[in-house]
């Protein structure tokens, strides 16, 4: 049974949540309790990388380690200076789990399951003495004079001497710390693919390519750029090249209501003069093979090479040696910058990201404490922070809760001043 008095509550079981509940634990603070309002704590884990969960990235220095966070990156060089992702491998290795760095980068546990991970935090924070109660949600929050009064949706009310939100992207938890006096920052919309409605380009689903350079071209002048691989879908574009695109013009595409141009560099920024010198080998050394049977390099797919072929109005079977100078021009123009029309998002968001939540001038991040209501501190995705694909969101989650734990440490686990 959850007390009705507890020195430390943390509201919401995802890896925020977990982390600071153990890692004050594990200082040395009695009386944790961590409240999920779902049956299944830590379900996002479970479900996350397609079941084997990205724990975070090979990124080892902070500087480099904010550049893949759109929301949040200059203020993070403090707090990842503090506990960023070596601080992370070394943290699940001592608590049993060794992780596995993939050639992008990307670090999974070596059993290559998310319950791995799971498993992991949750015997820690038992080890650790956390009290976890699953199916209490917290409705609502309050200063009282030792400390908080938290009122549970069963009707319980929990009298904190601290309290910690962890509760992601809900609203309840935007709800709450909006009581408190935080600005929210609207939440919108991050990672999500690109839908090209009525595109020829659909055609190609399954196609995927690499490196492209994706150019954005916003209403009023507005762009953006990202490079990297894509994948084409039967709605439009996913891989990591468009996720990273739409998660640095999240707020410009919400604004646009997600109607844009999107440039395609298929050659991935070799230039129209290098392209020119690869088609005069071509004409050269491949002078009788038709156009649809040798491609200017290797790496750019026949499927692809193809559709451009049509799309630029070259005939599959013209040979090399008599392309002309207006059909390798329109070509090339194709190969360097293809025009798409964006109709909006994709069906489902990648990683289940948003962009917004508490403004992050609102918090001390060396102690992820409010700095309206002392005593309290907000973590993980509540924060107006999101990550690009690849490990990037649980890592901030790993570094706020950590940092979260250990200021609660290092006060008395008492209740906090009014």
């Amino acid at each position: 049974m959850l007390p009705e008095q507890v020195s430390i509550l943390v509201a919401g079981g995802g890896p925020a949540g977990f982390m600071a509940a153990i890692s004050a634990a594990e200082a040395g603070l009695t009386g944790v309790h961590l409240l999920e309002a779902t049956a299944e704590p830590l379900h996002k884990v479970l479900i996350s990388g397609g079941g084997r969960c990205n724990v975070t990235h090979a990124c080892w220095d902070p500087r480099d380690l904010v550049s893949h966070y759109p929301r949040g990156n200059r203020a993070l060089r403090g707090p990842f200076s503090r506990f960023a992702a070596g601080d992370t491998v070394a943290w699940f290795d001592s608590h049993g789990l060794e992780l596995v760095e993939e050639s992008d980068g990307r670090l999974f546990p070596r059993a290559n399951r998310s319950s791995a991970v799971v498993a992991c935090l949750r015997r820690t924070a038992a080890a650790a003495g956390v009290t976890v109660h699953a199916g209490q949600a917290v409705q609502t929050a309050a200063r009282e004079a030792e400390g908080f009064r938290v009122s549970l949706r069963n009707g319980r009310a929990v009298h904190a001497g601290r309290l910690v939100l962890a509760t992601g992207s809900h609203p309840s938890g935007r709800r709450i710390a909006a009581g408190f006096g935080h600005t929210i920052v609207p939440p919108v919309p991050s990672l999500f693919t690109l839908a090209l409605a009525d595109d020829p380009l659909l055609e190609l689903a399954g196609v995927s390519m690499d490196p492209v350079v994706l150019s954005l071209e916003l209403p009023g002048g507005g762009r953006q750029q990202q490079r990297g691989a894509v994948l084409i879908t039967h709605w439009g574009l996913s891989g990591p090249a468009s996720l990273r695109l739409t998660a640095f013009a999240a707020r410009q595409l919400q604004a646009c209501a997600y109607r844009a141009v999107l440039r395609i560099d298929w050659s991935g920024g070799l230039g129209p003069e290098a392209i020119v010198g690869l088609f005069a080998q071509c004409r050269r050394d491949q002078a009788r093979r038709q156009l649809a049977n040798w491609r200017p390099w290797p790496e750019l797919g026949s499927r692809l090479w193809q559709h451009l072929l049509r799309r630029s109005g070259v005939e599959l079977d013209r040979r090399w040696a008599d392309l002309g100078k207006a059909q390798q021009q329109r070509l090339i123009g194709d190969l360097c910058g293809s025009r798409h029309t964006i109709s909006g998002r994709g069906p489902f968001g990648e990683e289940f990201v948003t962009a917004g939540g508490v403004a992050l001038g609102e918090v001390n991040l060396g102690r992820m404490e409010s700095r309206l209501e002392a005593g309290l501190h907000l973590v993980g995705e509540l924060l107006d922070v999101d990550g690009v694909t690849g490990g990037f969101n649980f890592q901030h989650c790993w570094s706020s809760g950590w940092l979260a734990g250990q200021a609660l440490a290092a006060v008395s686990s008492g209740p906090a001043p009014a």
